[in-house]
Parts: structure tokens; sequence; C-alpha cells
């Protein structure tokens, strides 16, 4: 065999050894049992699961977020300023919902720290408003934090309350300021009464218990109340809730939903929510017309304030002169001056709205309080422009500080828009200031020529008149000021909120969202099948033992003489003693398949040489050798065992004999051949022990001695069976093979290792096993290619025939539930 044809060999069998998918997929069905097992335990997990995880319920509510403005003083202005349309509103509504403030705030009016318990089967249940009692916190002392208080009913009027403390120090929280500590307590059990409606005060527990109206009162029943850290509590209903458009057909109506354990407190939560953000938006609307009043509130007192001066200072200088008429033509020239002065009145408060907006625009960073322009007339379409949008900008910073880490981008963008908007205005302020001042010198021009006429009056009648101008004033600036105050008092009250509750959230029996029951069954049924599956497809690529006959035909082109069956029995003489079993007859067969090797290989003398080694001890070597030399003998062939492995003899022991005298005696020439050989109680079979264990068992086998002993027993014997060291280990047997006519590898299945068969490949291929057969021991019959169910045994693989049948086996008594019970056991 050339270099190439090795090559060519090697290639092919490379081919053969690959992933065998039907292999792992009957070795899966053979498993079945792991399988169900696995699916049957991950379900009852599921099951467990199930049971002990409460109901999921989502419920929801629609709002709609409308634009409605109400005229402030001008048409061209409102209280309620531009959020820049809808969409703006809708935005802000949304960002708003999920802000801290805003769920703080539901979580404060509801009380959504304090949980009510009862106690259920698996875990504590969450009843809320179904607890017979209602305990009314007292938010300026602390509370203990996550553990629940025990409350037993006593009686009508009695309760107890009872906490196990586990260390001596417990967390609480002041639910007014938010505010934690850790408060001393005495470790233990504590437990007191205390009747219902009185006040409580503990160190862990302050506020008063009271049964509830109405309620049923159950004696002796338990209940427990648990507070909970208030941030927490905000931070998770800040993450569950959702607002978002109902559809993209109707953007401003907003579906808020909400998931939870208990529907009465989903309901109450989201209507809570939609009830703040209304008055929250009111409020928010109502900035404009809360500033103008507070504006105009701060000068109507000071104009007050010089109307009761002026008034006081008319009733002196009428006590202290007489009563006269003034002349026509002066009381004309005064009402002219009055006229002006109500002028100049109005446009000096212009010009000092527009000094005070500016300062503070220049001062200010918050610009939500600035006043309304129009509550002292200023109609300038750009300067009410730039004020609403300055106050919207403003605002919707604020709302954004809520949610949004400083430093973002986005408040970039916003103080952006606020400098730009602030510029524009600061510009549209100083141009509508010089056109008041132009205003204002005109006034003051006219007033002074008017004066100039009232010169030539008396000097009493020309002081009657300036008092009677300061008083006029004053009254047309309290009666102005009185008026803007009331309209902008009408315009708040006739205010309404942008959102309008469209449908409320409502328990209608809606039907649990989770746990997903059935999604919990499926993935356990996966589970249950795929991690097996992946545990078995491991277990099987990493395994490198032979498991069938099949293996071996993909890894190696040596045949396959015959089948062994696993059998129980107390020694190795089965052939001889049970002679009707199925083993026996898988000897037998072996030997009608050799006929045929030693047919085609005719030895130079009258006898037939038998090699039987294996890879590894254990496979069944000595087993074999000693039953097929029993089927030969019985048969009517002279056969001689010979033992030759001298490392580790074994086959005396199953006769009775000792091993004192064996093959080395005879190498050594300590013992002739006629000493060594023993006669059994077989007829036709004698053995050869191996005698003592020699320091150089190699040597022995390499001389001429073992040559000549081979020769005499040709002469003596009709077949003899050479039970040799295993290949694989030592290289005793490679010396043995010239003596062989035939060579047997033992392959014991689900035991020797694959890799052991390319050893045996090299040397046939090379030319040093001639002759060579593979017989499988502990073999076990399965349908589908070596992976099925059920136990036989079979013979003839390659140079024989195979037989199954009862004709070989004994008589099957067993009733038909112990056959239904091995069939499970077998499988």
């Amino acid at each position: 065999m050339d270099y190439k044809d090795f090559e060519d060999i090697e290639s092919q069998e490379s081919q053969h050894i690959g992933f065998d998918f039907k292999g792992f997929l009957f070795k899966a069905l053979n498993l079945w049992r792991l399988v169900l097992l696995c699916i049957g335990v991950a379900l009852i997990i599921a099951y467990f699961i199930n049971v002990r995880k409460q109901n999921i319920y989502r419920l929801d509510s629609l709002i709609t977020v409308e634009n409605d403005q109400n005229p402030f003083f001008t048409s061209t202005t409102s209280i309620s300023f531009n959020w820049g349309g809808v969409s703006g509103k809708v935005g802000s509504i949304i960002t708003e919902v999920k802000t801290r403030t805003h769920n703080e705030l539901v979580v404060d009016s509801l009380e959504y720290y304090k949980q009510y318990l009862e106690e259920g089967k698996y875990y504590l249940l969450d009843i809320y408003k179904d607890a017979p009692f209602i305990v009314e916190t007292d938010k300026s002392k602390p509370q203990v934090l996550g553990k629940p208080i025990g409350i037993k009913i006593i009686d009508n009027n009695t309760y107890e309350l009872f906490y196990e403390f586990e260390v001596e120090k417990v967390l609480c929280q002041f639910y007014d300021s938010k505010k934690k500590i850790s408060v001393p307590v005495k470790q233990g059990k504590f437990s007191e009464s205390f009747k219902f409606g009185e006040t409580v005060n503990l160190p862990f527990f302050n506020g008063v218990v009271d049964l509830r109206p109405r309620a049923n009162i159950p004696i002796g029943k338990s209940y427990f109340v648990r507070y909970l850290n208030f941030d927490a509590v905000v931070n998770n209903y800040k993450n569950n809730i959702k607002i978002e458009p109902s559809s993209k057909q109707a953007s401003s109506v907003l579906k808020l939903s909400l998931i939870g354990k208990n529907k009465s407190k989903i309901v109450d939560y989201l209507n809570a929510t939609s009830a703040i953000l209304s008055r929250t938006e009111l409020q928010r609307k109502n900035l404009y017309a809360t500033n103008t009043i507070k504006f105009i509130d701060s000068s109507l007192g000071a104009v007050n304030t010089d109307l009761k001066a002026v008034t006081d200072e008319m009733n002196e200088f009428t006590k202290a002169n007489k009563v006269f008429n003034v002349e026509a033509s002066a009381a004309q020239l005064s009402d002219q001056l009055k006229d002006y002065d109500q002028e100049k009145l109005k446009v000096q408060s212009k010009l000092n709205y527009l000094n005070s907006l500016e300062s503070y625009l220049r001062t200010k960073n918050d610009y939500s309080q600035i006043a309304a322009p129009s509550s002292v007339g200023i109609e300038e379409v750009n300067i009410l422009s730039s004020v609403s949008k300055i106050i919207a900008l403003s605002v919707e910073r604020r709302n954004l500080e809520y949610s949004t880490k400083e430093g973002s981008i986005l408040f970039d963008e916003l103080d952006r828009r606020i400098d730009t908007e602030k510029s524009v205005l600061l510009e549209a302020i100083d141009v509508t200031k010089q056109t008041i001042s132009i205003q204002l010198g005109t006034i003051n021009r006219k007033i002074a020529n008017l004066e100039s006429d009232l010169i030539g009056l008396p000097k009493d009648q020309q002081e009657y008149l300036q008092i009677q101008r300061k008083l006029d004033l004053s009254r047309e600036a309290f009666d102005i000021y009185q008026a803007k105050r009331g309209e902008a008092a009408i315009v708040k009250a006739a205010n309404v909120s942008d959102i309008t509750v469209i449908d409320e959230a409502k328990d209608i029996g809606n039907a649990p969202i989770g746990p997903k029951k059935s999604l919990n069954y499926m993935m356990a049924l996966m589970t249950g099948f795929f991690a097996p599956m992946f545990l078995i497809f491991i277990i099987y690529l990493l395994d490198s033992t032979i498991h069938g006959s099949d293996e071996i035909t993909k890894i190696s082109k040596i045949p396959i003489l015959g089948l062994i069956g696993k059998y129980r029995y107390k020694n190795n003489l089965v052939a001889y003693e049970k002679p009707k079993s199925a083993v026996a007859e898988s000897f037998r067969a072996i030997r009608s398949s050799l006929q045929f090797i030693f047919k085609n290989n005719p030895s130079s003398t009258k006898a037939n040489t038998l090699m039987i080694t294996s890879s590894v001890s254990g496979e069944g070597k000595t087993f074999t050798s000693i039953n097929i030399a029993t089927v030969y003998a019985i048969s009517g062939k002279k056969t001689i065992l010979l033992g030759l492995d001298l490392r580790k003899p074994k086959i005396f022991g199953d006769f009775n004999i000792t091993n004192e005298k064996g093959v080395v005696n005879y190498l050594i020439g300590d013992s002739s051949f006629d000493e060594i050989i023993t006669n059994t109680h077989i007829e036709n079979l004698d053995l050869i022990t191996s005698g003592p264990v020699p320091p150089n068992p190699s040597e022995l086998l390499m001389g001429n001695k073992l040559r000549q002993l081979m020769e005499e027993l040709k002469q003596q014997y009709d077949i003899i069976i050479l039970d040799t060291p295993p290949l694989g280990l030592v290289t005793d047997a490679l010396e043995l093979t010239q003596y062989a006519d035939a060579t047997i590898f033992m392959v014991r299945l689900d035991y020797t290792k694959k890799g052991m068969l390319q050893l045996v490949n090299a040397k046939y291929r090379t030319g040093e096993l001639k002759n060579i057969s593979f017989v499988l021991n502990f073999y076990r019959h399965k349908n589908n290619n070596n992976y099925g169910y059920g136990y036989g045994y079979g013979y003839g693989y390659g140079y024989g025939y195979g037989v199954y049948g009862s004709a070989y086996h004994e008589k099957d008594n067993q009733s038909l539930f112990k056959k239904v019970k091995n069939f499970f056991k077998r499988s």
C-alpha cells in the first residue's frame, strides 16, 4: 500500500467521523424518561409560581387637552397665555405626568405610602378600602418603614397593636417633611391594646385607628398596616404610569394607564392624577391673571393711601376756610387740568410699569411672575406677545427641571429662546418708553400753560383748586385700578382648566393581564424539554465511548464478527452451564463465523489458532476466551485455552485450579510441556494458565520457547485459544499475532473509547494485524440502527447471520403487569 492509498483511506475515515444527528436523536429518545421528568418538574414549578403570584391589572382613563382662552383687557392678550397651541400643551402635560413633583402630589393626597394588608394563603394581600378600619396618620411624627404593624380586632371598641422587633433600631419616616430617622426600640415582641378612635403615640407608630362607618367587624381577625418609603413609592408610580395620545387622529386626547395588583388603588390613582393635572393646569392658566392682580393690589394700596391723605387735606381746608364759589372761568380751567392730569396718570403708569418690567428682566431669572402689560393700558402688540412668550417659556423650563437633569441640552435650547425673546422685549420697551416720554412731555407743557392762567386767582382759590385736582386725580386712579382688578378677578374666576376628563378610570370587571399563566406553562414546557435536550447534546458531544455497531462501521473498516449480550451469572462458564441461554448461542454463532475465516486462511497444521485481545482491561476478553473455547470443546474439537496475559492472569479462577504453574514456568525452563497442561471438567478442553507474574513478560513472549510451545500445541490440539494482554496498553499482543490464524478484538459497548479503535485501524492498514474482527460485548439490541428500545442478542454480523426468537430463551411466565413494568425499566 503506497502513501497515496493511505491518504485516501484516512480521508474516507475522516468523512465518516462527524456529528451523528440520527444517533443523537435516538439517544434522546432512549432518555425519554429524563426529558419527561424535567418537563414535569418545570410544569410543577410553573404551577407554584402561578398560584403564588398575585393578579396584575391594567386600567386606563381618557383626558382631553383644549386651548380655551379668555380675553383680558383687550382682544390681543389673554390671562391664559399662549403655550404654542394644543400640541405644545399636550407635550407639557405628558412631561408633567412623568415628573416626580406631580406624582408626589398624587401619592401624598391618596396616602399611598400606607398599605392595609391581610394574611393570604401565600402572601399578604393589599385590601386597601376593604379594611374594616382606617388609620389617620400623624404626618408630623415618625412611622416605622417596611415591616407590617399588626392590628387584631378584639371587640367593637378595642384592638391589639403588635409588632416584632428583630433589632434595637428601626428606620422611621416623617411624612410631612419626608425626613427619615433611626428610632431606638426594645428588641422582641411588642403588644398593647388600644381603643378605636384613641390617639396612639409610640416611638414607631403615631396616629389614630378608627372603624370605618358601617363596616363589618370581624372579631378576632388580624390585619396589618405597612408604611413604605415615600420616595420609593413615588418613584414606582412615576415609572409605571403611562400617558400617550389615544390615536394619531386625536392627538389632543390622552390615555392614562397604570398597572397594579389592586384595581381600586389603580382607579383612585388615575382619577387623582387627572384631578391634580386639571387643578395644576388651571393654576398655571391663571398665573397671568394672578400676577396681574398682585401688581394691581400693590398699586392700589399706594393710590388708596394718597386718596386718603388728599381727602384729609380737603377736609381740613374746608374747615379752615369759608365755602365760596369759584369763578366760572377758573372752574373751566380746573376741569381741563383734571383731564390732563388723568391722561398724565395713565401715561405715567405705563412708564412706571415699563421701568419696573425692564428692571425685573435685567435682575431676575424667573420670569413667570410678570404682570399683564394691559393692566396699565399698554396695548403694544410686540410687548404683549413677548411677555406672554417669556412667561410660557419660563414655566416650561420650570416644569422641565422636575424631569430632566440640570445641564441637559434641553435647558440650553430653552434658555436661548428666552434670551432671544427677552432681547426683543427690551428693545420694544425702549421704543415704547421713548414714545411715552414724548407724550408725557407734551402733557406736562399743557398742564404748565393752564396752571399759569390760574396765577391771577386769589390764593385761597388756587389752593382749593390744587387740592381738588389732587383729590379728583386720586379718585380717578383708585377707580381705574379697582375696575382693572375687578376685570382680572372676573376673568380668573371664569377660567376653566384646559384638561377635561372624557372617560374616568373605573373598575368594570377588567380581567387580569398577568401573570401570564399560559405563557409560564409554555416557558416551563420549553425549558423542561430543551434543558435536558441541551444536556443530552453536550453529553453526547463529549461522549467518546462506543454505543452501537453502526458507530464502529463509521470508524473502522474491520468487520464485526459477532455480538455478545450482557448476561448476569455467577462465573464465566455461561456456555457450559447455561447452554440454552442467548449468550451461549451468541458464542456458537461466533464459532460458526470463525469457520469462514479459518477456511479462507487455512493453517499449515491441523490446528487453528485464535487470538483474543482488546484495547484495555475490562472489555470481556477473558470471558470471551473461556466461552469460545468451551463451545469448541463441546462441539468435539480438542481445544486448549492458553493464558498469555502474564501481567494480570485470570482464567484459572473459573475452573477452580491454581496458578502455581503455567506458561511462565515453561518459558523459563522450570516446567515441562506436560506439567503445565491442566485438564478441565469440560470434555475436550484443556487449560494452560499464565503462572506466576514475571518481571519481564515481553521478553519471555518474544523468546523461542513460546514458538516451541505453540508448535507442540498445534500437533496435539484442533483449536488453540490465546487469551492475550490488552492491545492498547502493552505491546505483548502484537508479538503474539504471528501465531494467530485469526484475531478477535473485543469492543465493550458503553465502555470502549472510539480513540482506541484508531490504533487498531492503523495496525490493520499497515498489515501488522491480519484476519482481525470485532466482537461486541455488552450488546443491547435496539431498533432503528441500534438506537431504540428492548433487549436481545444477535450474532453473525459480517460473516454470519442473526438469530432472534423464543427458541433460544427460557420460557417467559411473567404477568402482563411485570412485562409493562420491565419495559419501562429497560427504556
